[in-house]
């Protein structure tokens, strides 16, 4: 005869309340790792175009991508994702390495801040033309 054990609820989505600073960076470094994988084959079908018809058609594929907003505003998330994937691994480095060890939530604030000010600086560039 087998033996049942109350688990409780399978899944509690209240916990997402307990979450450190620490688990949302884990949590944001593995979305912005998915979203720059996912960037990674839509960037090589693109390019995969340049080989053929001498680059004609990939002229053509970059001026009407190009020419559509909802691809700037993706580039400006874009932008934000690399950034941020690329700020937080230079947290983990350093938190792998022995140093800030005791400040990590400082760090990953701070990682969020920059983030910020850089994309809210590239937007200009991004989006002239778009609208």
């Amino acid at each position: 005869m087998s033996q049942s054990y109350d688990r409780g609820l399978i899944e509690d989505f209240g916990r997402w309340r307990e979450f450190s600073a620490g688990m949302w960076a884990w949590i944001f470094h593995k979305f912005t790792g998915w979203v720059l994988i996912g960037y990674l084959f839509t960037h090589i079908a693109v390019l995969s175009t340049s080989t053929v018809g001498n680059g004609h058609y990939y002229t053509q594929t970059i001026q009407g991508l190009e020419g559509l907003t909802v691809i700037r505003i993706a580039e400006v998330g874009l932008i934000a994702v690399a950034v941020f994937h690329i700020l937080n691994g230079v947290r983990l480095l350093f938190i792998d390495l022995g140093l800030g060890l005791e400040s990590q939530d400082k760090s990953f604030y701070a990682s969020l801040i920059v983030t910020a000010i850089i994309v809210l600086a590239s937007i200009p560039t991004l989006l002239t033309g778009a609208f």
